[in-house]
């Protein structure tokens, strides 16, 4: 396997209007994530993955990009990022920007020539159908709820949106469109940024015929996503991405990939294919999705999260790399979603929940706030949410398809909003994130939880999250040694080998509150081993054959045979 500076990346994802204000009008910006550059220093990441500060009319949270070459307004100007930049470069951070570019804003000056006549040039920089008999030319739904597809007076024809309305998707088989996103992504590369995290970048081909979407039972609209995720023409264009804008630069690529699976991962991610570095799935964050997708969610079963992660595993390997993650902005807090977020077992359970994570193969990414413990938020009312997906949700489903307490219980495991609370930072009003009126409440544990707080305390979740990426530099099995579960059927313990070469690891993670026992295999030989890291006291002499977990416990030991 090719050995390669992004595979031994730690990766720290920036959502910026949650994290440091700098000037007082409670959104987070630019100068704010430069004020902040020595503490992701200390925690010791190697790149920082920043969500969109494109120029946004903010619909969707500036994933609606009106210009891709400027600035928000909200986040400072060009010259703030150009100091962002400089100054994280010399701290040893890369910078990987946000790309969205299955879609643009309605209000990006491509669209505002596209929908003003059909014989504009811009016309087909976007996907235009006429409807038939007053209905919209599918069925399909959009993520945001609704249909796909908007109605414009001004030509009398539909525009395709995935998302919101106001997210009308590019045409991308117009090969001048492709030209225009390939010329801004060396605008932005040009500048020294290092790469690119791509927003929804399976869904840029569609099936050009259109066909309706299977409808469940009940449901108001077609699913559309067989017709528009890994569509027929995805890897020539991600191909001639990456010899046009990506072949000249040494770049780190991820692909958010919704629908994709194993096989498709492969083609995406092979090192001869030049496409992409790794791919995002969301096989695991689905776990326990109900009826009603995540708004109803289930109890998820731990023999079910290790198959996924299992497939994955092996499914890469030798062909491929794993993205690793728990949360991120789209996802709740790790620990609320996978440990236990109550006063007893947040820290411990947190830490847990890191060490099985950082023991895989693939590239690590932590969440902002992951490495001080933050959990979900629990608002009373719905007008203290700010996400388009939770309202919409909110306002679709109740009270016909589920009750208030039901849409509440959801919203308070599984919205969006529950990863966008600003970063607390310490136990002052605001925790610390602003001086003026946050755009959206900070979490009410801030006093408790807060970075101040955990980087006085030597035993805090930083300083493990800090150990776990200092043991991935010094040890290569961590990054490239092949993965081996052990006692897969087993729905507390996950537990698995690390083995490159005469080096062995293996991990072992309690994901339940009860003590259950593990057992080592008998294959499994060795004559010493050691405790790479623990997150309660190990005794060494401790003979490990045969032991009994600590609630949420996590050991990792090296065998030497």
């Amino acid at each position: 396997m090719e050995k390669t500076w992004w595979k031994e990346s730690v990766i720290y994802q920036i959502y910026p209007r949650s994290f440091n204000d700098s000037n007082g009008d409670g959104i987070g910006d630019l100068k704010g994530i430069t004020e902040k550059l020595p503490y992701l220093s200390k925690l010791g990441i190697d790149v920082i993955w920043l969500s969109p500060v494109y120029k946004s009319p903010n619909d969707d949270n500036g994933y609606d990009i009106s210009d891709y070459r400027n600035i928000m307004d909200d986040f400072g100007t060009m010259e703030d990022f150009d100091e962002m930049l400089e100054e994280a470069h010399k701290h040893g951070l890369k910078i990987m920007m946000d790309l969205v570019v299955n879609h643009s804003s309605d209000e990006h000056e491509w669209f505002q020539q596209s929908k003003s006549s059909k014989d504009n040039p811009y016309r087909d920089y976007y996907i235009w159908k006429k409807g038939e008999n007053g209905q919209p030319p599918t069925n399909w739904g959009a993520a945001f709820g609704g249909s796909v597809w908007e109605y414009d007076e001004t030509t009398g024809e539909y525009f395709l949106h995935l998302f919101s309305k106001k997210q009308p998707d590019l045409n991308w088989e117009n090969p001048v469109l492709r030209q225009e996103v390939y010329e801004m992504m060396r605008y932005w590369l040009d500048k020294g940024i290092d790469g690119f995290r791509m927003d929804v970048v399976n869904f840029i081909s569609k099936d050009t015929s259109y066909p309706e979407g299977e409808k469940a039972e009940g449901a108001l609209y077609g699913n559309g996503g067989p017709h528009f995720m890994n569509g027929p023409r995805i890897h020539e264009f991600l191909q001639e991405m990456n010899r046009e804008a990506l072949s000249n630069y040494d770049t780190i690529t991820v692909g958010e990939m919704p629908g994709v699976n194993v096989e498709q991962g492969k083609l995406y991610t092979g090192e001869t294919r030049n496409e992409l570095n790794m791919v995002f799935h969301f096989e695991h964050v689905g776990l326990g999705d109900g009826k009603h997708g995540k708004w109803d969610p289930q109890e998820w079963k731990l023999t079910d999260l290790k198959e996924i992660f299992t497939k994955w595993q092996k499914g890469l390997e030798n062909e491929g790399w794993n993205s690793l993650y728990w949360s991120n902005h789209d996802q709740p807090r790790g620990i609320s979603r996978w440990g236990n977020d109550s006063d007893e077992y947040r820290v411990i359970s947190g830490k847990m929940i890191a060490t099985c994570l950082h023991m895989m193969q693939g590239t690590p990414y932590i969440y902002q706030g992951e490495e001080i413990g933050m959990t979900n938020v629990k608002f009373e009312s719905i007008e203290d949410y700010r996400d388009i997906e939770t309202l919409n949700a909110y306002r679709d489903l109740t009270p016909n398809f589920l009750s208030y307490d039901e849409i509440f219980k959801g919203i308070y495991e599984r919205s969006r909003d529950n990863a966008r609370t600003p970063i607390q930072w310490d136990a002052s009003e605001n925790a610390g994130f602003t001086d003026g009126t946050p755009w959206i409440n900070v979490n009410s544990n801030y006093k408790e939880i807060n970075a101040e707080a955990v980087l006085a305390d030597k035993d805090s979740i930083f300083y493990y999250y800090q150990k776990l990426i200092q043991l991935r530099k010094k040890n290569e099995v961590i990054v490239y040694g092949t993965y081996d579960i052990l006692h897969e059927d087993d729905e507390q313990i996950y537990a698995f080998t690390r083995t490159l070469g005469e080096d062995k690891l293996l991990v072992i993670c309690n994901f339940s509150e009860d003590t259950p026992e593990f057992v080592l295999p008998k294959n499994i030989e060795f004559s010493a081993n050691e405790v790479l890291i623990s997150n309660y006291h190990v005794d060494e002499a401790q003979a490990i054959d045969r032991f009994t977990l600590k609630p949420y416990e996590a050991r990792v030991y090296r065998l030497t045979k």
